[in-house]
Formats: C-alpha cells, structure tokens, sequence
C-alpha cells in the first residue's frame, strides 16, 4: 500500500487547527477553524471523500487521533462518518498505554519507538492506501524517512502567519511531481503531488 497524507494547508504552509479553534492551541495558536471560509463542498469535499474511499487504512499522531476518536463516533449514520468509525486505524505515540480500540473501534496502538520499522512494514502490505490525516508531526518524519507516496494538499488562500507546519526543515531538496490541480469556487486549490526522483542530500551549512 502506499501512504497518502492528506491535509488541509495555508499558502504560508500551515496545517494546525484547521478544522476548530479548540482543536490545537499549541504554541497560543489563535486562528483554530480556519479553513471552514474556504471550504468548498464540491471540490474540497470530494476529494476528501475520494481519498477516504481509496484508503485501506488510516493513521495518525496521537493528538490528531484523539481529536478524531473525540468527534466521529457520535456521528454514525452518515455515510463519511460511518466509513471514518469502520476502517482499520493505527495511532502512533510514545504515551497512550491503554488499548485504544474501545476509545474510537478498530484501533490498533504504534508505540512511538516502533514508528518507522511498524509504519514500513505496513506500506510494504498489499491492500488500499495508509491514509494520514492531520498529524503534522507524524508527516514530518515520515518525509524525513521517504516513506510518503502522495501529498493532497487543500491550499487555503489564506496566510496565517504562524503556527505548526507540514515539512521538515531537514536541509533536503524533495522534487515533486504535481499529478492533479482542481480549483474551488472560493479560491481553495486541491494540489496532489508524488515524489519525482531521488531526494537530494541535506543542503550546505
């Protein structure tokens, strides 16, 4: 399978709290929710439900799961919902030790020292794609390590100014290939983009 992050991003690079002003403060973070002026139900939506649909499975940064296992439970009925609560998830972290499944079904917990070998194995599975949503800082190492196939960014026309970012400062040069380019009627862009060669070694000091 390949892994496919997902994420809601400004044009300055931004990916926290899009979704609710309490979702991340982290940091005095203010602007919580600020992709919902530029949310377009066709364009955005779709390729959100396109992407859940291909996935084989979903995972996620502890903070990012919790939010998730906090919210979507208590929306079964509709079809996103329910596909969001069936779907085979893995959580990611260096604190939970409880099973995680009777907090949100189908759980199962990566602890944080067994990442990269865990997350490996399971790309190299057969089945649909790994689906990361959210998870800044989960994606940051899985980019570092090379170990994501797509990137669909929902380009918000919006800068924030601050606040928690999608990609590494590692010093390393990533060509990409843009795939696909889709606009909204509220100036949202739904960029998808794959590696395009060999990642170039860190840059000089």
């Amino acid at each position: 399978m390949g892994i496919v992050v997902s994420e809601f991003i400004s044009l300055d690079g931004v990916v926290q709290a899009p979704g609710g002003p309490d979702e991340d403060t982290e940091g005095g973070f203010v602007h919580g929710g600020w992709s919902h002026p530029f949310f377009d139900p066709e364009v955005v939506g779709g390729a959100v439900s396109e992407t859940l649909a291909r996935a084989g499975s979903l995972l996620f940064g502890r903070r990012t799961w919790q939010t998730m296992a906090a919210a979507w439970p208590e929306r079964a009925g509709d079809p996103f919902a329910d596909r969001m609560n069936a779907v085979e998830k893995y959580v990611v972290s260096a604190t939970l030790t409880d099973d995680p499944a009777p907090t949100w079904h189908n759980t199962t917990l990566i602890p944080g020292r067994e990442a990269v070998a865990r997350i490996r194995e399971l790309r190299a599975a057969d089945g649909g794609d790994l689906l990361i949503m959210g998870s800044p800082t989960l994606v940051r190492t899985l980019l570092h390590e090379g170990l994501v196939d797509e990137l669909r960014l929902m380009l918000m026309p919006v800068v924030l100014g601050g606040g928690k970012k999608l990609f590494p400062e590692d010093g390393i040069l990533r060509p990409m290939e843009l795939v696909s380019a889709v606009g909204g009627s509220t100036g949202v862009q739904v960029l998808t983009y794959r590696p395009a060669g060999t990642a170039a070694g860190r840059a000089a000091a």
